[in-house]
């Protein structure tokens, strides 16, 4: 099977790293640059995803108007 998971553009992944921290702590999880992802819940990871799809979505359309 091949390898989807690429980046489109290179230099967007530490931007997007970055946020993802900064949404993570606003959500409620600290520490989320240092701690093993694997020792977090299935919930806990997929709400900081969860919200940065939201957050762009939300961005995306206020742009549409």
């Amino acid at each position: 099977m091949a390898n989807r998971n690429r980046n489109l553009i290179p230099e967007a992944r530490k931007g997007l790293d970055r946020w993802k921290y900064e949404v993570a702590g606003e959500i409620g999880l600290t520490d989320y640059s240092s701690v093993d992802k694997g020792n977090l819940t299935s919930r806990e990871n997929g709400s900081v995803g969860g919200e940065m799809v939201k957050r762009m979505v939300l961005d995306y359309e206020s742009k549409l108007k």
